[in-house]
């Protein structure tokens, strides 16, 4: 059974950077593809960043130029590098993998982003 851990999010100041992780174990398999979401309160769900093996990263306009999605396959681990956080980057943020044919959550990590 996957399972995913997801470390990294906390209170940061406008302006700041966090990096998010989200550890994979449990299979023989690699990621194949890989995605963050986030949700605010009383908002949807959104994609913020994915990648497909092989492919080049795709964001979110809103966090364009600021996010960076990436992986350590020999740790079966990817992260999402944030930088210049706003306060509307305020959410709880979940990634996402496809594994074996398979998809997965990780639980969420909240990060808040103060003015």
């Amino acid at each position: 059974q996957v399972q995913l851990v997801e470390s990294g999010g906390g209170l940061v100041q406008a302006g700041g950077s966090l990096r998010l992780s989200c550890a994979a174990s449990g299979s023989a398999f690699s990621i194949y593809a890989m995605a963050w979401y986030r949700q605010a309160p009383g908002k949807q769900r959104e994609l913020v960043a994915h990648e497909i093996s092989g492919g080049s990263a795709n964001y979110a306009d809103s966090v364009k130029g600021r996010f960076t999605i990436s992986r350590d396959n020999a740790k079966n681990t990817v992260y999402l590098q944030m930088n210049n956080l706003k306060p509307e980057d305020t959410a709880v943020y979940y990634c996402n993998v496809f594994i074996n044919r398979a998809n997965y959550w990780g639980q969420g990590t909240q990060v808040t982003v103060s003015s």
